[in-house]
């Protein structure tokens, strides 16, 4: 008689693999978007106010498309989710302040701004489940 956690697995396998390739994909196509236009990004951060946007530009373009590679691969999720979900939470504060919004921008920087949320749960939900799998191991 089995207590019945013994026939799931314990890491989700596709369903697994399916969530970290979607949560990446955000990221792969905006890194490699910034890439393709450096110097029109370059000026966007700096009209956002982001210190040092010639350092952070690159370093952000980095962390997208080697997180999100990093992510699909599999590679220490724990990490990878945790620094993708702090790095969107920050994106969140510094690019999608609705509460500074005029009225014409103000729904579009709303919805940015939670979907940047929603996908810092989604990295909590991923590195909770990488933490199961390697506690089952």
């Amino acid at each position: 008689m089995t207590n019945g956690t013994a026939t799931r697995p314990m890491d989700g396998g596709a369903a697994v693999l399916a969530a970290r390739v979607l949560m990446a994909a955000i990221f792969l196509i905006a890194g490699v978007r910034k890439l393709m236009t450096y110097g029109a990004t370059l000026g966007y951060f700096a009209k956002l106010g982001i210190p040092l946007p010639d350092v952070v530009l690159p370093l952000t373009i980095a962390l997208e498309i080697g997180g999100g590679l990093l992510l699909v691969a599999g590679w220490r999720v724990k990490w990878v989710a945790g620094a993708l979900a702090l790095f969107t939470l920050a994106t969140a504060f510094a690019a999608h302040a609705f509460w500074a919004a005029d009225a014409a921008q103000f729904n579009a920087q709303l919805n940015n701004f939670l979907k940047n949320v929603a996908m810092a749960g989604g990295f909590l939900l991923l590195i909770v489940q990488a933490r199961a799998r390697d506690t089952v191991r």
